[in-house]
Parts: structure tokens; C-alpha cells; sequence
């Protein structure tokens, strides 16, 4: 499993940067492959960790081929004060919150 975690300071958000987070989202769950997301605030609210789950790095890469996901990255310094992405493979996972690896999310 890969997981792809979008950590951020949020600026201000508009009406575009609503349509396409919507959109990117669900572009996201039309991908084969895709597991499901979390989504983390700090504390002190400040910051958040978007994360998406995917079978592998081929179902990940389609993520980043969609329109809406090339206009948000090309500006992301418009609605977000920092940003890092962190992509990881994911070798084990347990618990009992099985629906990432389920896929059922």
C-alpha cells in the first residue's frame, strides 16, 4: 500500500479552491486502486495532514494526471501558507479501523 500524505498550513480558502478539492477528491475514488482517505488537524489547528491511500504507485501516479489536480498544484502557494508532500509505502498496518485496508473508505 502506498500512502500519500499532503501536510499544510492552510492560507485562505475561495470558490475554486473549494470546486477543486471537491473535484480532486472524487476524481480520486474513480481510480482503481483507491483505498480511501484520512485527514489530521494539529492541536492547535494550524496544521493538517491529508492522507490518501492507494494499491500501489501506478494508482497514485493517475491521481496526479487529472486536470483539477494540475490547476490546484500549479497554485497551491495561492491557498496554502506551507506545504510538504511525503509519499510512503506502507509495509504493515494493524488495528481496529480496518477500512483503509479493506478499501471499503
Amino acid at each position: 500500500m502506498i500512502a500519500a500524505q499532503f501536510i499544510f498550513e492552510p492560507g485562505t480558502y475561495d470558490a475554486e479552491f473549494h470546486e477543486l478539492d471537491d473535484s480532486i477528491a472524487r476524481d480520486a475514488k474513480t481510480i482503481p486502486g483507491f483505498l480511501g482517505t484520512d485527514r489530521w488537524v494539529s492541536e492547535d489547528g494550524l496544521t493538517t495532514n491529508a492522507i490518501y491511500y492507494f494499491d500501489d504507485m501506478a494508482a497514485l501516479t493517475k491521481l496526479g494526471r487529472f486536470d483539477d489536480h494540475r490547476t490546484a498544484k500549479r497554485q497551491v502557494e495561492r491557498w496554502y501558507k506551507s506545504y510538504r508532500v511525503i509519499v510512503t509505502e506502507v509495509t504493515a498496518t494493524y488495528g481496529n479501523m480496518p477500512h483503509i485496508a479493506a478499501g471499503d473508505h
